[in-house]
């Protein structure tokens, strides 16, 4: 079983800048593509980006492209995702996933099994 913890939310004004972390830990992650994911109150839970820990490519959804960046650091096990000009539209509780099955970022939540608990992100106007 793989374990992901997040951190770094928090409260920022527009316009700021805050970096969120997924630690993994309980099995091999070379070949597991890591996902973020966010879900605000009454909406569904959606795609904000991902990560292939093999290969290097990221993916994003057009409303964070250009904002949002994920990088990882293998030796850490961590997974970062580097949010910039946040607007209180990126309210939200933010979760990253992992995928052991494929080696290319997926956007789809039901393609990953393990799931961290979430962490508060909230952008004030």
């Amino acid at each position: 079983q793989v374990q992901l913890i997040e951190s770094g939310g928090g409260l920022v004004q527009a316009g700021g800048s805050l970096r969120l972390s997924c630690v993994a830990s309980g099995g091999t992650f070379s070949r597991h593509t890591v996902g973020w994911f966010r879900q605000a109150p009454g909406k569904e839970r959606e795609f904000v980006g991902a990560v292939s820990w093999s290969g290097g490519m990221t993916d994003y959804a057009d409303s964070v492209k250009g904002r949002f960046t994920i990088s990882r650091d293998n030796a850490k096990n961590t997974v970062y995702l580097q949010m910039t000009s946040l607007k209180p539209g990126d309210t939200a509780v933010y979760y990253c996933a992992a995928d052991p099955r494929s080696a290319m970022p997926r956007a789809s939540r039901y393609a990953y099994p393990y799931w961290g608990q979430g962490t508060q992100v909230t952008v004030s106007s």
